[in-house]
């Protein structure tokens, strides 16, 4: 029954082959390219984005050769990072393609490793289906309990803890599958030029009361920042590989939706610059804060994103409640089927977007790029939008979603940003962001 499980909800949780046993020795620094390993010692350059401000944002750049590591597998990558409790300077360059789905000794694993022996998936969908267990009410009782046993074991495999004062850059093509970079209460990260694929959860959570419908939730996002301080993530890819939530089954009328977000920064983060990255293929993109309560986020969540393409993204490219977030210069494509919108204008928030470029298919409207999520207000400069092959027009983005919703934003966010080393002309965006968004652009 399990196997069908793996079958139908991940048919593309293709695993790596055997890896050699960890080792956190440091490598000689003549085993890494020179060109690679100067942009490991390079911080993020002044006045580029929030995650500039405050002490600035340079990750391990100030590493000994002691501490400068080279991982080819899930087991070297975990023993070159130390945990999230190892502050010390440190270079980690993730070398090559590999797997968080790997044994001790380099064997595959699935979802059948993780599961519980009380983990029935048949079981748990006729005991909580909402024609018996309501819907007024998440689940309780055995079977749920076996699940949440069942994705602590998963977890506890595919996260990948980063201390702080931590530099963590791709070299020969580097992806790492089915794993969860986790940034919890650290400071002065920098991750650069790494494909992240397909962090799909194996036991993804029913909640009745999610919505008027229900919904099913994941756990893992590709990255994820919590409590998180001066953060550059720059030159990375983003996306669902080739496992796909729109493939996926419908339970109890919805979908069985196996991946959470691509970059989250929540609960406190602060000072944070998202750079020339490239996401495709995915649902819940980037959620900036997590919760509509006041609290920890107030007067934090400050975030710069510039320079990132958004490729048949679903939604949250980003959301934002509370923060300050500078968002210029980004290429969206907006041509899936299940497009939802762009710019999540949230509780409290105060969205500067200045001259992004957005290409959309003839049947979403412009008024869609921007969802109201309980804000008030955003600044929207600068946009230009194309439909399909047709020239680019200015839009304003603000007098669209007016003129179809209520209740009206405010064309003003408040503030204006500052930490910008360059503005490009907003005609410039696609040809500037697509030469040069994603991990393999930086020549190493």
């Amino acid at each position: 029954m399990l196997k069908r499980l793996v079958a139908a909800a991940l048919p593309a949780l293709l695993l790596t082959a055997a890896a050699p046993p960890a080792t956190a020795e440091a490598t000689a620094t003549n085993a890494v390219p020179a060109e690679a390993l100067r942009l490991a010692r390079q911080p993020l350059p002044a006045g580029d984005g929030w995650a500039s401000a405050g002490t600035g944002t340079t990750g391990g750049s100030a590493a000994d050769d002691a501490h400068v590591f080279v991982a080819r597998n899930r087991a070297e990558l975990l023993a070159a990072l130390g945990g999230a409790a190892n502050a010390v300077p440190k270079i980690v360059f993730v070398s090559g393609r590999f797997s968080m789905h790997t044994g001790p000794s380099g064997e595959r694993l699935g979802c059948e490793d993780y599961a519980d022996p009380e983990w029935d998936l048949d079981a748990f969908l006729r005991t909580y289906d909402p024609e018996v267990w309501g819907r007024d009410a998440r689940p309780s009782g055995p079977l749920e309990d076996a699940r949440v046993r069942s994705a602590q074991r998963q977890g506890a495999q595919i996260r990948i803890p980063v201390g702080s004062n931590t530099t963590l850059i791709g070299i020969n093509g580097a992806r790492i599958e089915h794993g969860s970079l986790t940034l919890t209460s650290v400071s002065n990260v920098i991750v650069r030029n790494i494909a992240f694929t397909d962090a799909a959860d194996c036991f993804p959570a029913w909640d009745p009361t999610d919505g008027s419908a229900g919904n099913w939730n994941s756990l893992y996002d590709l990255v994820s920042l919590s409590g998180a301080t001066n953060v550059w993530i720059d030159h990375t890819t983003f996306s669902d590989g080739n496992n796909h939530d729109s493939e996926q089954p419908l339970y109890f009328g919805r979908p069985y939706q196996a991946h959470d977000g691509a970059t989250d920064i929540i609960r406190g983060s602060d000072l944070v610059t998202v750079s020339f990255n490239d996401y495709y293929d995915h649902d819940k993109t980037m959620l900036i804060g997590s919760t509509d309560t006041a609290g920890v986020d107030v007067g934090r969540l400050r975030v710069t994103v510039h320079h990132n393409r958004f490729h048949n993204v679903v939604q949250r490219a980003p959301r934002v409640r509370y923060g300050q977030v500078d968002i210029y210069n980004n290429l969206y494509t907006l041509t899936d089927d299940a497009y939802s919108y762009s710019l999540g204008v949230g509780v409290g928030s105060a969205i500067y977007a200045e001259n992004n470029y957005f290409v959309r298919s003839a049947d979403i409207p412009a008024a869609d790029i921007l969802r109201n999520w309980k804000g008030t207000q955003i600044t929207a400069i600068g946009s230009l939008v194309r439909v399909g092959s047709g020239p680019a027009v200015p839009v304003d983005l603000v007098a669209e979603h007016n003129a179809a919703y209520d209740p009206d934003f405010a064309p003003d966010a408040g503030w204006t940003p500052v930490l910008r080393p360059h503005v490009d002309a907003t005609a410039a965006v696609p040809a500037v962001v697509s030469r040069n968004a994603g991990a393999g652009k930086l020549g190493c």
